[in-house]
């Protein structure tokens, strides 16, 4: 009877081990398929393959205004409310009377923050590559409102054309009225508004997650599957990235909403993940966002300005012209742009309308051209971005067909 059971029990042993081998290497050409897929849909950019990659942008755009416009249909009791008010705000626009000085008012606000908050979106929603909105324009704006505070003894610039144009007041100000608080009170509004709008890029992440999660649903994207192996992965994960991602995705999930505040507060580029953490575990929507709304919005912008407007003080930047002066041999040739531009950009304050010089400086023409080049890039990544996410569509086509056959 030993000996019966013994050799029953053989097969079942083997058959398991069979059984177990056979999904190793299912798990295996699964993986294998998926590389080689993404591979292929990297290539899928617009210096390699220009018609393919814009045709397919094209089609992809056709996909997602389809599916925008039932998303509105699903919610027009919302879309008709907005379009009343949208009416009832035009009726009022357009209406003479008193309150026009405050539909002006309002009209210039609104606008203005706006601004900021779309190019906080654009920085941080995830189209393409991003779009570095603080160093194109964020920071550069800071810059020259501090440099401008300090030459005009004064924040009070005229409106207008300030904020389109900086323009010393008549009067001038008192020496020494300038302090670092006047200045970041000056650019406040907008630098919130831009960190608002970083805030609100960072939502796609979390409703993917959480929508996943909620239907078990294998979603589109590439950085919620590279999150999920890295959870599967986590106990063997030995180099930096991994592990400081797998820090980021314990502190959010152990602290909650002060680790969140404290991933938000900070310079970064990890914080994709927390959103993803948060929408996987299910983390309430307005803890995780009111923590990166504050995060971001107030302490990391409040960092983010005070570190430019010291950079760009007065003192500080008469000290880089001269360290960039003693440069041995090209020291001279480089410190006279800089020196002509600074004294550029003092005539323009003092003299509101003036003509520009015939020789415009070099510097504001490489930083023209290097705002045009990264925002072709960033157009052209997304391009790309759109191409790769139809072409995935076509290849889970092709597997769905593939398994019913």
């Amino acid at each position: 009877m030993a000996a019966n059971g013994a050799s029953c029990e053989q097969p079942q042993k083997r058959a398991a081990a069979k059984d177990k081998h056979n999904g190793k290497s299912a798990d295996s050409s699964v993986k294998e398929r998926r590389q080689k897929d993404k591979e292929d849909r990297l290539s899928l950019v617009v210096w390699r393959r220009p018609v393919t990659t814009l045709h397919y942008f094209l089609l992809e755009t056709l996909i997602k205004l389809k599916e925008w416009t039932l998303k509105l249909w699903q919610r027009r009791g919302i879309v008709f409310s907005v379009l009343v008010l949208c009416c009832l705000f035009s009726i009022a626009y357009s209406t003479e009377g008193a309150h026009q000085q405050y539909v002006a008012y309002l009209e210039k606000r609104f606008l203005w923050c706006a601004y900021w908050v779309g190019l906080g979106i654009l920085s941080s929603v995830g189209l393409g590559t991003g779009l570095h909105t603080f160093l194109l324009y964020l920071g550069p704006h800071i810059a020259s409102v501090t440099l401008a505070a300090y030459e005009c003894g004064s924040t009070d610039f005229p409106e207008p054309p300030y904020p389109d144009q900086i323009v010393c007041p008549q009067g001038g100000g008192l020496e020494g009225s300038v302090s670092l608080f006047s200045i970041m009170s000056k650019v406040r509004l907008e630098a919130c508004m831009w960190g608002a709008g970083t805030a609100i890029g960072e939502l796609p992440p979390y409703f993917m997650a959480r929508a996943a999660r909620q239907s078990g649903a294998d979603p589109d994207d590439e950085d919620y599957e590279e999150f999920e192996e890295m959870l599967e992965q986590a106990e063997g994960a030995q180099d930096f990235v991994t592990r400081a991602k797998l820090g980021v995705q314990h502190m959010v999930q152990k602290v909650g909403f002060f680790g969140i505040l404290a991933c938000a507060s900070i310079p970064n580029p990890l914080f994709d993940l927390a959103g993803i953490t948060c929408g996987h575990f299910l983390v309430p929507f307005w803890t995780f966002f009111g923590a990166t709304l504050i995060g971001k919005a107030i302490i990391k912008m409040h960092i983010q300005k005070l570190f430019v407007i010291i950079t760009f003080s007065k003192h500080i930047v008469e000290q880089m012209v001269s360290l960039i002066g003693a440069v041995p041999r090209v020291g001279p040739s480089l410190q006279k742009p800089f020196s002509q531009y600074l004294e550029a950009q003092r005539n323009k304050l003092h003299h509101a309308g003036g003509s520009a010089p015939a020789d415009e400086n070099w510097l504001s023409w490489v930083f023209e051209k290097v705002v045009l080049v990264m925002v072709c890039y960033f157009v052209t990544s997304i391009v790309n971005s759109m191409a790769q996410s139809y072409a995935k569509r076509l290849q889970q086509q092709r597997h769905s067909e593939e398994k019913t056959k």
